[in-house]
């Protein structure tokens, strides 16, 4: 005899959103907001904030000790370097904070295949991609910009020239918003061309460590034999030489090029022109890349 079933229906409160549909905007600024936080750990593990922070402190400790020499020093009425120049100086630490963020920033949407789950929502690849380049950018600036507010406010402190200072100020803001575009498209195209993460970091070093000291080289060699010429040229062919070259023709930078030759106003422009040519290529890059990762 086959035993008795009964069949049973439950409420499980299933209920439809009645709520604010906030849109895209709103998931962008979401995804801003999130990636920012994530690159200097914040909203993650103990162990994810240590080198972000760590790398924060580098910066910014070297600006502290110039403010505490200028003002220890008799009669001194200058910092010893100039705001524009002090990025290029720890270019370093920038380089690895950004070959370890970038990756951090898109790699593992790409490696847990969560890109899709992302474009599922009321939020498209033109979103996405403007808000990691946003937030990568950001977070750069941030990094370079904290060591000149803390110049500036040293230098006002030791009573130094008002409006030299905030001349020099607003030119090294300049040049560490082009460099932080700059670098972040970079970052992120060398990033999201592989999930592994260590690939990427590797690839962001080699991008930026590896091109410029050819190009150092190649330039000294050119000092050495007499061909002053080249050297503006051949700082095209540098992400650092750029920016390098940028900020010594507009904003007042000292040249960091053998021999201190920097780039005329028009070997300027040209500079100019390729950073910003890079900076578009690398956001269509990405458009290409997520593109196809969003399938």
């Amino acid at each position: 005899m086959a035993p008795e079933t009964s069949t049973q229906i439950h409420n499980i409160g299933y209920r439809s959103y009645d709520g604010a549909r906030l849109g895209r905007a709103y998931a962008r600024r979401s995804l801003f907001s999130q990636s920012l936080r994530g690159a200097y750990g914040l909203g993650r593990s103990a162990k994810s904030k240590v080198l972000p922070m760590l790398l924060f402190g580098v910066m910014c400790a070297p600006a502290a000790i110039i403010v505490a020499v200028a003002i220890a020093v008799p009669g001194s009425t200058e910092l010893p370097v100039k705001y524009p120049n002090y990025a290029l100086f720890l270019q370093m630490v920038i380089a690895l904070y950004l070959a370890s963020q970038a990756p951090q920033t898109v790699s593992r949407d790409l490696r847990f295949k969560t890109v899709p789950l992302y474009f599922s929502r009321p939020i498209e690849r033109v979103d996405y991609v403007l808000a990691k380049y946003a937030a990568m950018t950001s977070a750069l600036f941030i990094l370079t910009a904290a060591p000149l507010v803390i110049m500036y406010i040293g230098a006002l402190l030791a009573k130094f020239d008002f409006a030299d200072q905030t001349k020099g100020f607003a030119q090294g803001l300049v040049s560490v918003l082009l460099l932080s575009l700059l670098f972040a498209g970079i970052g992120l195209v060398m990033a999201a061309l592989t999930p592994r993460r260590g690939f990427g970091v590797a690839a962001v070093i080699a991008l930026l460590i590896i091109p410029y000291g050819a190009v150092s080289t190649v330039q000294a060699i050119a000092h050495e034999t007499g061909s002053p010429g080249a050297i503006e040229w051949l700082g095209l062919f540098s992400p650092v030489s750029l920016i390098d070259g940028v900020q010594t023709a507009f904003l007042g930078a000292k040249s960091g090029f053998p021999g201190e030759v920097g780039p005329s106003a028009a070997a300027g422009c040209v500079y100019l022109l390729v950073v910003f040519a890079l900076i578009a290529g690398s956001y269509a890059v990405l458009m290409r890349r997520y593109q196809k990762a969003g399938l």
